[in-house]
């Protein structure tokens, strides 16, 4: 089986989910991602077979025109490895864990654990006198 890309891109958020909804009921594709960009506009990219992807897009275009504004459409057929990594990569940078042995990053300190001091109460010292006037045998 070949694959394919479908992106289409809408102004506003609900001509997307209307434009992804479309898409995945009319053709045997699968939602890769959503993107939101600047300016309002989202960008919806299904993957699948090259006739499929088509079919997809062309029904995604119908119905993002219908509730929203449709940017702009487009299927790549049999895409080279490199565009499905730039596609797919994820903006977010790596959380970044601080090594107990390294520097912190700024910002960011190790938490320093206060420890409880318990201030002796009154019956905590009779006890102890108690103990001292009565030492238990051994």
């Amino acid at each position: 089986m070949s694959r394919s890309l479908g992106l289409i891109e809408t102004r506003g958020l609900i001509g997307s989910i209307e434009a992804a909804d479309a898409m995945l009921k009319s053709a045997d594709v699968t939602l890769v991602k959503q993107e939101k960009v600047d300016a309002a506009l989202v960008t919806v990219l299904v993957q699948g077979d090259v006739s499929a992807v088509q079919a997809a897009v062309d029904a995604g275009k119908e119905a993002a025109k219908r509730v929203g504004e449709l940017v702009s459409a487009l299927v790549i057929p049999h895409p080279d490895e490199e565009i499905g990594n730039v596609l797919l990569k994820d903006k977010k940078l790596p959380e970044v864990k601080p090594d107990k042995k390294g520097p912190q990053p700024k910002g960011k300190r190790p938490s320093k654990k206060k420890e409880e001091v318990r201030q002796p109460s009154k019956a905590d010292s009779k006890k102890a006198e108690d103990n001292s006037e009565n030492p238990s045998p051994k």
